[in-house]
Parts: structure tokens; sequence; C-alpha cells
């Protein structure tokens, strides 16, 4: 039983190696020069949008607008064709960033039930104390966070948002409950127009929204504790964050060695804490369930990766050198 255990999972590992090799040869392919960081570090991404760790990677890297959009959404058109594995990903645009996302994993990061399970930390940064909201409802900036999530979950309904197989040129199909512009679809070269099937432009969905896009990316991105903020109040909000001393909390995850290779190290994500609000690090309340949950998705696929490991350092912020 065991056997056979080891073997199914070396064969799950594999499919997930030939994806990536699938994706090196299509950038290759659509000649997309990428600098060796840079191509390794959108390997690393996919690989945990498709083996769930992660629902949404912030694309700052790999290029400028609107070269990047068309390199990525050029990308994965014809790495679909090749493996399945890549069928739930899409590029997501809102305003002048872009993001690449796991349609399921996504629909699941907004679900009011996973919402309910893993309450995120807030910290209101237009405030000038360094102190994680209690009373959320009588917080405005906060309520309109939530109503963005519940717009979210709205857009990308759980029970909507699977794993559809790639659809053949000449047949179409409407999914209904996806977003308009987030239609599985293949195509032939010259029929480059199909491409925007994979496009999520959300910027008009969010434009009547006050949040300040940074905001929105502590959430998308997984960060348990979230800087909250207004469009129009961000040097206030540096000017607060900045007076204060930053733990930066960086998660590495360790791959499993299904071939008797060396294990590799690479960085899931980081994130920034101000001081006196994790004094204990990794004991904090948010950090133990932070942890938690990312356990329970490394385990989810044992057969990709091994463990999970938190580095913590400090940061000396000086006036207006945080990036928000």
């Amino acid at each position: 039983m065991e056997a056979a255990a080891a073997a199914e999972a070396e064969a799950g590992a594999g499919a997930y190696e030939e994806m990536l090799r699938v994706v090196e040869a299509c950038a290759m392919r659509i000649r997309w020069r990428l600098r060796p960081g840079s191509k390794r570090r959108l390997l690393n991404d996919i690989l945990f949008l498709c083996t769930g760790l992660r629902p949404v990677v912030l694309m700052d890297y790999g290029g400028t607008m609107p070269q990047l959009q068309e390199n990525l959404c050029s990308l994965l058109h014809h790495a679909r064709q090749e493996t399945s594995i890549l069928s739930p990903l899409r590029v997501m645009v809102i305003n002048d960033m872009l993001y690449l996302i796991h349609i399921k994993g996504l629909a699941e990061h907004a679900s009011p039930k996973e919402r309910s399970q893993h309450q995120l930390a807030f910290m209101d940064l237009e405030k000038s104390c360094c102190k994680l909201l209690t009373n959320i409802e009588a917080n405005d900036t906060v309520l309109e966070m939530l109503s963005i999530q519940d717009r979210f979950s709205a857009k990308y309904p759980v029970d909507k948002a699977v794993d559809a197989p790639v659809i053949r040129p000449g047949i179409t199909k409407q999914m209904s409950g996806l977003p308009e512009r987030t239609i599985d679809g293949e195509c032939t070269d010259n029929h480059n127009d199909n491409r925007t099937l994979l496009l999520v432009d959300l910027s008009a969905f969010l434009e009547t929204t006050q949040i300040a896009l940074p905001s929105l990316n502590g959430w998308l991105l997984g960060y348990p504790v979230t800087y909250l903020f207004r469009n129009g109040s961000a040097e206030a909000a540096i000017q607060n964050l900045s007076m204060h001393s930053l733990h930066i909390y960086r998660v590495y995850v360790c791959g499993s060695c299904q071939s008797g290779g060396k294990q590799s190290e690479e960085e899931l994500m980081s994130f920034s804490v101000p001081c006196g609000l994790s004094m204990r690090r990794e004991e904090e309340p948010w950090a133990k369930s932070f942890i938690a949950r990312m356990s329970e998705k490394l385990s989810r696929c044992n057969q990709v990766w091994a463990s999970m490991r938190l580095e913590v350092e400090v940061f000396q912020s000086q006036s207006q050198v945080i990036v928000l």
C-alpha cells in the first residue's frame, strides 16, 4: 500500500513538473525574454497557484504594461493547449495592476465560509494608533472592504468555479456565473482575439469603491494582516506606518523529494506587520491562524510540497520609504 501511494504521489508530482516544462518552453516560443530571476519567480507562482497555495499572485515582474499583459495571455494561450492543469488560470487587471489568478482558488478565497473560518486582522492606516481593529462594525473602511469581498464572492461563486476543460476551436460555451470575459477558450494562432478570453478586467467593477488598491491587495494576496486606507489617504497612511518598525514575515516552502534529488526551498510570500502588533512573532493569534491555514493547504498537495518555514526579520522603517 505504501509503495502504491508513493508511486501515485510521484506520478502527481511528475504532472506538475511536466506542466512547468511546458510553460518554460512556451515562454521561449513566444520570445518572452525573462531574466533568470523573473523566470524562476513566474514558474514558482504558477506552481503555487496550481497546487492551491495561493489564489492570486501579483505580476510586478517580467516587464511593463501593456506588453506584460500580452506576454502573459499569450503564454497561457499556448501552454493550456498542452496541459489541462493550467485551465483554471486567468489574467486579471485592476487599473494598472496585473495579476495571475486561479478561478477556483479565488472563488474559495472569497467565499463567506472561508472568510468566516479565517477572519482577517485589520489595521486602519488612516489612524495614528498602531493597533488591530476590534469593532469592525464601527469602521466604515472595514465595512467597505467586506462589501468588496462580497462582490468578489458573487462574481466567483464556488459552485460555478469548476476546473472546466479547454474548449476546442469552433465550439462556444457560456459558463454561467463566471465573469463575461472569463470563458474558457482555445484558439489557433490566426485567432488572436480569442486570447482576450483569458483576460478578466475588473477596473470598472471596482471603480466606484474608495478602498485603495494596496489595501485590496492585502486581502487578495492572502496576507493575514490587512492595512486599510482609502483613495486619497496614501500619504497619511505612509506617514502613520513609517512611525513604526516592522516585522517582515517571509514564508518558504520546500518541495517534496520524489526522485532522490535535493529538496528546493522557495519563497511563497512575504508581508509586513508593525512590531507592536507582532511582539510574539509566530505566536500571535493571527499568526497561528495563518500558519494553520497554510499548513492545511500544504497537506492537500503533499506530493509536491513537503514543509513550510516562517522567517521573521526586523525592518527599521524611516519616513517615506514604506511601499504600500
